[in-house]
Order: C-alpha cells, then structure tokens, then sequence
C-alpha cells in the first residue's frame, strides 16, 4: 500500500516539496526522474507537448533548455505558458505544474551549456530544431562543418538561439497513488495577494 499524502506533512511552499520528491527519486534512482513532459501551445491554442529532461530547479521554479527556434520555442514566444508533468511510476508519485515561462539569463544559459558533452553542444549549433531535412547524413554533414569551423577546440561558444527557460508556477499539483483509484490530490494555488493556498482534489 502507498503512503497516504497529508495536508500536515507537505512543505508550505510548493517548490520546496517539489524538491523534496525530485531529490527523493534521484536519491533511490528511479529510472528517468530528470523526464518531465512540456506542454505549450500556440498563438491560435494549439497544443503541443514532448519530452525534455529537467536542468534545474529552486524557489521560483523548474527548469529546462532548448533552440529557441524550436516549436516549443516559437509557442513560448507567441504564449509565454506551459505545464508540466513529472511521473515517477516507482513512488506512485506524479507532479503537475502550470505556469508563466521567461528565459534565463544568457550567464546561466552559459554554465549549463558548457556542462554538456562536446557533441552535444556540436549538434546543437548544426541542428535547425523541428525543422525538415532531407535525410540524417545531411543532419550528419551539418555537424561535421560545425565541428570543422570550431576546430578541436572544446571553448565551443553558446549560440545565441540556445539557451535555458524557467516555468514560475502558479499552480502546483501533488499526486500519490492510493489502492481503490482514491488517490491523493493537494494542490498549491497561488492566490490573489500572493499567498499559496493548498486544497485536496477529488481523484
């Protein structure tokens, strides 16, 4: 039997429980526990979502990176919102969050970027993200020129299409699985002064 979820036992600010339960996932290695799926939608209301891995997170909220010619990049620009989805299966624990995305700071975006493996940055500098192509061995052609204009260095600059966004909640959702379909629900709603209001969900 899953744990119960209790209004008394839950952080009172929502991205400090949020925390608690990413930590808790990496911490017992629950596969996948950086996954969360992005949902945006454009100008017109048109959905769209996909995969993306979780590249941090603190108080005002969670982040993730992307070409910002991407589609998830062009709807943020036309509708400055998304959702979010975190799921770990093993806890039976899934997390639920709305709200308002900026950009990062290009100092930020920076630190991240030379995190990653040197292909990696490579395929993002040649990659004209959700764009056609022809056919991969052009995407491959595109990285080898890449790679040729940088040289063998690895001081591979930030392109200044790429870089982090960060999803300022106004609305969090806890979710813990309970036998019997009655699962538990709180939500943390942001209220009209500012404050986080938390209330239980029928499931």
């Amino acid at each position: 039997m899953k744990p119960a979820l209790h209004e008394t036992d839950i952080a009172a600010d929502p991205m400090e429980q949020v925390g608690r339960w990413i930590d808790e996932a990496r911490s017992d290695e629950v596969p996948g526990w950086d996954e969360m799926v992005v949902a945006t939608a454009d100008a017109s209301a048109d959905p769209s979502a996909r995969m993306v891995l979780l590249r941090g997170y603190d108080e005002r909220g969670l982040c993730f990176y992307s070409n910002y010619g991407s589609a998830k990049g062009r709807d943020l620009a036309e509708n400055p919102r998304a959702a979010l989805i975190l799921h770990w299966r093993e806890h039976g624990r899934q997390v639920r969050v709305t709200g308002s995305v900026t950009r990062l700071s290009p100092a930020d975006s920076i630190e991240y970027w030379r995190s990653r493996p040197l292909a990696s940055r490579l395929s993002a500098w040649a990659s004209h993200q959700s764009e056609p192509i022809s056919e991969r061995a052009a995407l491959e052609a595109a990285v080898d020129d890449v790679q040729q204009r940088f040289g063998d260095t690895d001081d591979v600059p930030l392109p200044s299409f790429w870089g982090g966004y960060r999803v300022d909640p106004d609305s969090v959702e806890l979710w813990q699985h309970r036998d019997d379909r009655l699962h538990d629900r709180l939500r943390y709603r942001r209220a009209a002064n500012g404050a986080w209001i938390v209330e239980r969900l029928q499931p």
